[in-house]
């Protein structure tokens, strides 16, 4: 049951389920405003538990350690929607989730929430949805090329989905089908551009937009961030209506974030992220308020702040193999704000962290980019 009339304040304690890097930003951002910070990660010692003041070492499902963190903590939060269904609602029952179970639910399958945004009238691609072989080949028999196959549960940075070119990919999509079982068949949407729109929204019902920013991928891996998004006043006024009324329809609290794809004058809501996105990292130095802090001001039933773009910004992804460059790179330039997470080892592929640059211009901030890069060499 949501608390709208309790107020969370510094010195309380935020508990976190998740201890990667979205859990250790909201823990430096608590831990600025004065609140303590317990977080659930089976993992000693990871990002969030390196800024936390207590972690309870467990499976995210233990629902021992799910009822001893809400026993320790006056309001919980989360850091990626994977969340145990049954921890969300004992949580929730308890009056210590304000985001609700609800969101969750729906965010871990992609047919709950291709259906909703289909049920609140949003544009969105075409699907199907097939539990097996023979049902995606009956579903693609008269569907239109290309597509792409995802599973409907589980998959991030293009793992779990395969793209169907043709007729002649359908063989490999059957197989796909026969082997994860339950899946959605998309329309493959040629766009122009990805963009993502973070917000936030209060218990009260109080929304705050951060402004849109366009997304780069590399490998299916969000490379780069931009903001302001290289998009017209229209597809712009189009993102945020269609978005606020995903958010109106779900009741959501706390900070969210919803993938659009543009292709010309209009837009296709692709996916949703129930927490802080890798796309509003740029809002911790670029905005009056980042993400983070907005969403700890939300889930505590604070006052939302007021959000402007102070400078545009880039964001650029540091994963494994770019680790050691970067950190030679920082020893030479004097540009960009670089955040690494703590993470205990350099995997190829795995995001270490950020680097945000921002400036009065895009120009000005290209201009540091490519000194930060001949920094690297």
């Amino acid at each position: 049951m949501r608390n709208t009339t309790n107020i969370i304040l510094p010195g309380q304690t935020i508990g976190i389920i998740g201890g990667g890097q979205l859990g250790r930003m909201m823990a430096i951002a608590a831990k600025y405003m004065g609140y303590r910070v317990n977080v659930l990660d089976p993992t000693a010692a990871c990002p969030a538990a390196q800024v936390a003041d207590h972690q309870i070492i467990a499976d995210y499902a233990d629902l021992d350690a799910i009822q001893e963190l809400t026993a320790l903590s006056d309001v919980i939060t989360y850091e990626f929607e994977n969340v145990d269904l049954h921890a969300a609602a004992y949580i929730e029952q308890q009056g210590k989730l304000p985001q609700g179970s609800f969101a969750l639910e729906v965010t871990q399958n992609r047919e709950k929430e291709k259906t909703l945004m289909e049920e609140a009238n949003l544009p969105v691609p075409p699907f199907s949805i097939v539990k097996n072989g023979a049902e995606c080949e009956q579903a693609l028999a008269d569907f239109p090329f290309p597509a792409v196959i995802k599973t409907c549960r589980g998959g991030y940075d293009g793992k779990g989905q395969l793209k169907i070119e043709n007729r002649e990919h359908i063989a490999a999509a059957i197989e796909f089908a026969e082997q994860h079982a339950y899946c959605i068949v998309e329309q493959w949407i040629p766009f122009d551009k990805e963009i993502s729109v973070v917000f936030t929204r209060s218990l009260k019902g109080e929304i705050t937009f951060f402004p849109v920013a366009e997304n780069d991928h590399k490998n299916h891996i969000l490379y780069q961030t931009t903001v302001p998004a290289n998009i017209t006043n229209d597809v712009e006024k189009q993102a945020y209506e269609a978005v606020e009324q995903l958010a109106e329809h779900m009741d959501i609290v706390g900070t969210f974030a919803v993938e659009l794809f543009v292709k010309g004058d209009g837009i296709y809501l692709n996916e949703m992220a129930p927490r802080p996105h890798n796309s509003g990292h740029y809002t911790i130095e670029a905005c009056t308020v980042s993400q983070f802090t907005q969403h700890i001001r939300a889930i505590c039933n604070l006052p939302l702040t007021e959000v402007r773009l102070l400078e545009s910004a880039v964001m650029i992804n540091i994963l494994g193999e770019d680790l050691e460059a970067i950190l030679q790179a920082m020893t030479r330039a004097s540009s960009g704000f670089v955040h690494l997470y703590g993470k205990d080892e350099a995997k190829s592929k795995r995001k270490m962290g950020h680097i945000t640059f921002i400036g009065a211009t895009m120009d000005k901030v290209n201009e540091q980019i490519q000194t930060f890069e001949e920094a690297k060499q």
